[in-house]
């Protein structure tokens, strides 16, 4: 019965609109597109490309995931950690899944990111 993911949703503290923006947009490339005004409302921001739809959402109480989290498939595992780390977001290097080069890598928020690309 499923066809395939919409899109996903990350958590985020209340006003901290403009860190979401220099993570998903500038970091990870996803343009921001207007929420829905009646959304809009409530705070947050949506990045969308046309194959990948990140919603950041406001939670009161914010609490990140440290543990749950979300897989993305990238060309560039190595150029992405160094631009993230850079940038100076926690990275975490991984290679514990055989066949893959993996890092994880924290949003400003303390979300948890996997990022993987396949061997």
């Amino acid at each position: 019965m499923l066809e395939t993911i919409d899109h996903v949703q990350v958590a985020m503290p209340a006003g901290e609109e403009a860190k979401a923006r220099l993570f998903y947009e500038q970091l990870l490339g996803l343009p921001e597109q207007p929420k829905p005004p009646e959304l809009a409302r409530r705070g947050g921001c949506w990045f969308e490309s046309a194959r990948v739809k990140v919603h950041c959402g406001v939670e009161t109480p914010f609490s990140p995931a440290k543990k749950a989290h979300i897989a993305f498939r990238v060309d560039d595992v190595a150029g992405l950690a160094q631009r993230a780390k850079a940038a100076r977001y926690e990275v975490v290097d991984d290679d514990l899944l055989p066949g893959h080069e993996r890092i994880y890598i924290y949003d400003p928020f303390g979300n948890r990111l996997e990022f993987l690309r396949p061997l």
